[in-house]
């Protein structure tokens, strides 16, 4: 069952039959939403063997694959949406990533915790340790996450690799505040994107 409140988001901007290419796909619970709720065409990309066979279970269509390597076999614009759900912070190259799946895809859709929230912050400032929250329950020694984003940090990268921002949603624990200061107040964000 997920629980990411950027999954609601995700499957509003994925339209109906859309071609999708889910990157870091895990055990396929996304994949598996979109084609049961959106009638998509979607494939699944995963590293880990475990989550590859949780999501043939469940009949989706899955490729184990690094894709640090560059996704060499899609072509561009192959897919309608290729999504990076909760992925970008773990990649040693996400700026490559990012350039790479608004070439693959129409547009892509992005989501990732925002290492800016206020509870991050404060908890370093007052403990002077790398913080953990309910959002990044690591410890700095053990957590996935190498590369710690921002949300005005994945802003600025789109700007500069001229990626175009459609629609941005943040989540927080006070909705209003993360809309207007997103840095600070959203735990997570979602992103539409495309090649301008």
């Amino acid at each position: 069952m997920m629980l990411r409140s950027d999954v609601e988001t995700i499957a509003g901007w994925v339209g109906n039959g859309s071609k999708v290419l889910d990157l870091g796909c895990g055990s396929g619970d996304l994949l598996a939403k979109l084609s049961l709720e959106k009638g998509i065409d979607g494939v699944g990309v995963d590293i880990d063997t475990k989550n590859l066979t949780t999501a043939l279970t469940k009949g989706l269509r899955v490729i184990q694959q690094d894709m640090e390597d560059g996704l060499p076999n899609f072509e561009n614009t192959q897919f309608d949406v290729v999504i990076i759900a909760d992925s970008l912070q773990v990649l040693k190259r996400p700026h490559a990533m990012l350039t790479r799946v608004v070439q693959i895809g129409h547009e892509a859709i992005v989501s990732f915790p925002n290492f800016g929230h206020w509870r991050s912050r404060l908890s370093l400032l007052l403990s002077g340790r790398m913080p953990k929250t309910k959002a990044l329950p690591y410890s700095w020694f053990d957590t996935p996450n190498i590369h710690f984003c921002t949300v005005a940090d994945f802003e600025s990268l789109c700007r500069q690799l001229d990626i175009e921002i459609i629609e941005r949603k943040v989540s927080g624990d006070r909705p209003y505040l993360a809309k207007i200061w997103p840095n600070i107040f959203a735990k997570s964000a979602s992103y539409r994107i495309r090649h301008r």
